[in-house]
Order: C-alpha cells, then sequence, then structure tokens
C-alpha cells in the first residue's frame, strides 16, 4: 500500500491587509529595504512577513545632526531677565515623528509574528469551543426532540474541545482527545461545523457528517484539519454554489502510532493491534452525536479520504452499510495489506472490500455511493487500473460507482480536493439528507 504523505498541515497564517500592487502588504516592510536583523525561522518554512526590516529611511537620508543647537556658552554666566526661548530645530521633530511611527510599525510587525507564531494573547489557539449544549433534548432554547424524530440531538456527554485555529468566516477547527469507549483507543479528533450550523434558522436541525481521513501515517495528526489543503474552505463554498452538503466534518487520527517503514492499520480491528476499525466507524461518531446536532440516519453519513484513508473508508462503507451511505475514495488502494494481517487471513478477508461488495451485491443492499477519484500520473500506476476493475465487477444492484480521473493528477490530496469539486462530492450530496429539521 502507498504511503506517500498526501499533504502536509501548516499552521494558518493570520488574516492581513490585501496584498497592494508590488506585492507588498500596506503597513509591512518592503522587499530589499535592508536590514541585517533575522527572524526565527517557521518549523513550517520561511515567516510570511520576511525578516525584520529597519523602518523610515536609512541613516544617511537624514540631515547631519545639528551638534551646535544647544545652550549657548555665555548663558552659563549671564542671566537676562527673560530668559531666551531656545530654538528648537526641524530636523529634531522630524525624527520625532520617524521614531514614533517606527514604534507604531514595529509594534504591528510584532503583533504580527506573535500570531504567526501564535503567542498569547495574539491567538485564541486553545481556548475552549462549545458547538452545542448537549442536553439530550436539544439546544438551550431550542425545540424539543420528538421520538421520530429526523435530527439526533446532541446526547452528551460534552467534549472539552480546544480551538486549534479560527478560519477567516469565524468558524473554528477543535481538537479533543477521544478515548473510544467501544475500541479502547486513545486518540486525537478534530472537529470543524460550517457557518450554516450556527446560522439561527438552522438551530433545530440536524447536519451531515462527513468523515475525513488522511493519507500517509495519519498519526499525531490528520491533514484535513490544517487550512493549507482548503478542505473547510471548498465545502463552505461548495455548499454556497449548490454542490454538496454543508457537511460537519469529523477528521481523527488514522493510525495508533507513527509510520515505521509503510506499518498501517487499514483502519481495521487486526487482532492483537489497536481497535482502528471500532475506532473509526463507532467510537468518532458517537462522540460527534455526542456533541452536534446531526441527521438520525445513514442518510446523513459518510466518508472521504485518499490513498491509505480512502482505502479505510471505502472498507467502513462497505462493511458497514447500515451506518454509512457514501464514500470519497481518493487514489485508494482496493485490498488491504497491511503486514499486520500476517497470520490472521480469516479477518483480513473480513475487511477486503471485494469480499464485501460481493456480500453486499448478494443480499441486495443497502444502496452505497462510492465515488472515486485518481489521478493519471499516480505514483502507484495499478490504482487507476484496480479502480477501474473493481468498479466494472462490483459497480451494479446496490452498489452505485463514479469515477473522475484526474489528469496529470498525483498521488496528494491537493491534487483531490480541487477535483472533489467536478463530481463526486455532488454524486454523495445527491443522495444524502440534510440540513434536516421535523
Amino acid at each position: 500500500m502507498s504511503y506517500e504523505p498526501d499533504g502536509y498541515y501548516q499552521p494558518r497564517r493570520a488574516s492581513y491587509p490585501p496584498l497592494e500592487g508590488d506585492g507588498q502588504r500596506p503597513g509591512y516592510p518592503r522587499e530589499g529595504s535592508g536590514g541585517h536583523h533575522q527572524q526565527p525561522q517557521s518549523p513550517y518554512g520561511q515567516s510570511p512577513y520576511g525578516a525584520p526590516r529597519h523602518h523610515g529611511r536609512p541613516h544617511d537620508e537624514y540631515e547631519p545632526y545639528d551638534e551646535y543647537d544647544q545652550t549657548r556658552p555665555y548663558e552659563r554666566y549671564y542671566q537676562p531677565t527673560r530668559p531666551p526661548q531656545r530654538r528648537r530645530s526641524p530636523f529634531r521633530a522630524r525624527r520625532w515623528i520617524i521614531a514614533g511611527a517606527s514604534v507604531l510599525a514595529l509594534a504591528g510587525i510584532g503583533a504580527g509574528v506573535m500570531t504567526y507564531y501564535e503567542i498569547p494573547p495574539f491567538t485564541d489557539k486553545g481556548k475552549d469551543v462549545s458547538f452545542d449544549t448537549p442536553t439530550g433534548s436539544g439546544r438551550s432554547g431550542g425545540k424539543k426532540q420528538g421520538k421520530n424524530s429526523k435530527v439526533l440531538m446532541p446526547t452528551g456527554p460534552k467534549a472539552d474541545f480546544k480551538n486549534s485555529m479560527t478560519l477567516d468566516d469565524g468558524t473554528h477547527v477543535a481538537v479533543t482527545t477521544l478515548e473510544g469507549g467501544k475500541s479502547g483507543f486513545k486518540g486525537k479528533l478534530w472537529v470543524w461545523a460550517p457557518k450554516q450550523y450556527f446560522d439561527p434558522k438552522y438551530e433545530n436541525s440536524g447536519f451531515p457528517v462527513m468523515i475525513a481521513l488522511p493519507g500517509g501515517p495519519g498519526y499525531q495528526s490528520n491533514y484535513w484539519m490544517g487550512t493549507d489543503l482548503g478542505l473547510q474552505q471548498s465545502i463552505t463554498e461548495w455548499s454556497e454554489q449548490g454542490k454538496s452538503k454543508p457537511f460537519l466534518l469529523a477528521m481523527p487520527v488514522l493510525n495508533p502510532g507513527p509510520d515505521d517503514g509503510g506499518l498501517y492499520w487499514d483502519g481495521s480491528d487486526i487482532p492483537g493491534q489497536p481497535k482502528m476499525g471500532t475506532w473509526l466507524t463507532e467510537d468518532v461518531p458517537n462522540l460527534i452525536k455526542a456533541n452536534f446536532r446531526t441527521v438520525r440516519s445513514r442518510d446523513g453519513w459518510a466518508f472521504m479520504g485518499s490513498s491509505t484513508g480512502g482505502f479505510a473508508g471505502l472498507k467502513a462503507v462497505l462493511k458497514h452499510p447500515d451506518k454509512f451511505k457514501a464514500v470519497i475514495a481518493s487514489g485508494p488502494d482496493i485490498v488491504p495489506d497491511s503486514r499486520l494481517w500476517k497470520g490472521h487471513e480469516k479477518e483480513k478477508a473480513q475487511n477486503n472490500p471485494k469480499v464485501l461488495a460481493k456480500e453486499l451485491i448478494a443480499k441486495g443492499g443497502p444502496d452505497v455511493y462510492l465515488a472515486f477519484q485518481v489521478g493519471t500520473a499516480e505514483s502507484n500506476t495499478h490504482t487507476l487500473p484496480d479502480v477501474k476493475s473493481f468498479i466494472a465487477t462490483y459497480g451494479k444492484g446496490p452498489i452505485h460507482t463514479s469515477l473522475r480521473e484526474i489528469q496529470g493528477g498525483r498521488h496528494n490530496a491537493r491534487t483531490y480536493v480541487p477535483s472533489m469539486g467536478e463530481g463526486p462530492i455532488q454524486f454523495i450530496s445527491e443522495v444524502m439528507e440534510g440540513p434536516v429539521s421535523d
């Protein structure tokens, strides 16, 4: 299985005024203005501000310092009736003005740097975030939940969410540590709710959920939680364009440990290993239900993922069609191939999408919707032929499929996100529900 990283998390850059015509930001130092101070390097690359500069004009542009503009010697010995008024040099006044402006400019740069490096009080990272009041009967002051309601109000207990970053539209990506009640695995989970979720007209509505899985190691973070890939912003745009449902995002870690020469757990309960299949399909959904207004039925639950995350999402939908209705699988493997399956062939078959698809067809349902997308320049040249073969063999009966070939697309999330808006997100959104209300 390919474990090439599909993208990397970059911290959210602070929002600053738009660039001017010369590519610089107003009020910020200009490129090429000199200066010998070096700014500390970010672990994620060059700071967006560049190296700090000296502000104002270079020293040689100032008029020479007037060393004679001082009290005259004779005034030390003679005290006239009316002391002469000391003349204020216009150059000195100018220096005070420039010095004041420089202090203000440096303060602005300092605040920007502190925001970039997430140094309090210039960031809201780490602050408590609450998405709903888990009362079991709806939001505080909201409508009481009916017995046959399409909406599942938050059931509690309330999770301890901390703000990971704030997007430009004011929405938050928050993080919590979840100790799975079913799997026993303890790991991080990031969540995001679109701005529609906070609109008063939807205060009693349940929203669809997309569990987004990364490729690569998938530990200790999930790269969808960052903003450099633009998943959250894209969902907002697509929903405004009518292409997508306004999904809630759940972004859990995929694996229980770091990558070690291509070690992964296939999003499955491999005997003797942490139960990552149960973590993804039971513990993560249960936490979302406890803290958010969701769609009660499977019609509001989907997966998406790339590479190993695409395989895990595909397998989860085929294995649990009673809980999940759809998946967007980007550049996925089609069969489990973790080396941890050695000696467990029976369990391996129980987590094989080909076997699961065959069983679902034999049972006649329920219907599932599998949206594949694969780049034509994928590092694994077998990926596209394997996906096409799977669709040709199992894309019938209750299994509905679509395939988007991304011309020139490579095996990475930067390829997959823009392409999602050109077909896959519509394919699953057309069959899913939400926001729903009674």
